[in-house]
């Protein structure tokens, strides 16, 4: 057990994902769809990722915390995947808050938290992403492009189509 605590490089820490990044991954986890059970595992697969990058012998990472929120975003994406998105957000979202507090934090704003949710759930994985990672983990579009790989070009347009789509959910709905 000594040898798994054991630091490998001055300066590091035990745990690769810092406490100040913590919230940030678990925040990105759930908007990317990651029910509660699984939020613990996504965490720990977000941590696996950044111990990976570190015993590539790559360089350090510039911004820790915008690395850690795409590979939550990515994590998430994964989850997706493998659940082939058999699930409803009613069920997740049941899941996730018991009814007797489905009252609370004002009625409207949960209305909307509500329908933001399932329409984020609607949206192209692609979508979802960048818009997760901009608005929710507050990336700049350069910083998602080169996260992702893709010309910020294509972030750009990823946004604007996802914002265009949830927005005609919410107004189709009568939310907004």
């Amino acid at each position: 057990m000594a040898l798994l605590r054991r630091r490998s490089r001055p300066g590091e820490g035990d745990d690769p994902l810092a406490p100040e990044h913590l919230d940030r991954v678990r925040a990105v986890l759930a908007l990317g769809g990651v029910p509660a059970g699984d939020l613990p595992d996504g965490v720990q697969q977000v941590r696996l990722k950044l111990l990976e990058h570190r015993a590539g012998g790559r360089e350090p990472l510039r911004d820790p915390g915008a690395w850690a929120a795409v590979a939550a975003s990515n994590v998430a994406m994964d989850w997706h995947r493998s659940r082939r998105r058999q699930e409803r957000l009613g069920e997740r979202l049941a899941a996730l808050t018991p009814r007797d507090e489905a009252g609370h934090g004002g009625g409207e704003a949960h209305v909307l938290a509500l329908a933001v949710a399932d329409g984020l759930q609607e949206l192209p994985p692609r979508q979802r992403q960048v818009l997760t990672l901009r608005f929710y983990a507050d990336l700049p579009v350069a910083e998602i492009a080169a996260a992702l790989g893709v010309p910020e070009g294509t972030v750009k347009s990823r946004l604007h189509a996802a914002v265009r789509a949830l927005r005609g959910r919410l107004h189709t709905k009568e939310v907004v």
